[in-house]
């Protein structure tokens, strides 16, 4: 049997969340999600996922803050951290990778592209 890759988003706009599980599961990932940066950084702790989909723009605590929180932790430090954000103007990218996130990916995402750009990650 083949395990299917778990990624967790964490992801607070519905609609971005619906579109991006629908991607994920249609090729084959399992899908975990959280709504704000607490419970995303909880739910990385608990189920250590492949990778991790970041909005930057959450409730309680911001992308920023979670990606540098979950680099303090030893069982979630070396889990790949996308950024999937409308956040788009200069320094923006550089100050989301500053804060340990691994890669970025600028909103609206291409539905055509968005998997294989995820998997670059892996």
């Amino acid at each position: 049997m083949i395990m299917s890759e778990t990624v967790l988003i964490i992801e607070d706009n519905e609609q971005n969340f619906y579109l991006i599980e629908f991607l994920l599961e249609k090729n084959g990932f399992t899908v975990i999600g959280a709504r704000n940066g607490r419970e995303g950084i909880q739910m990385a702790r608990t189920h250590k996922p492949s990778a991790i989909l970041l909005d930057i723009q959450l409730p309680e605590m911001d992308g920023y803050a979670v990606a540098a929180e979950l680099k303090t932790h030893d069982e979630t430090k070396g889990i790949p951290i996308i950024a999937v954000t409308s956040y788009a103007m200069m320094g923006d990218r550089e100050r989301i990778l500053g804060s340990g996130a691994t890669g970025y990916i600028e909103k609206p995402i291409n539905p055509e592209t968005f998997v294989e750009e995820i998997r670059r990650y892996f």
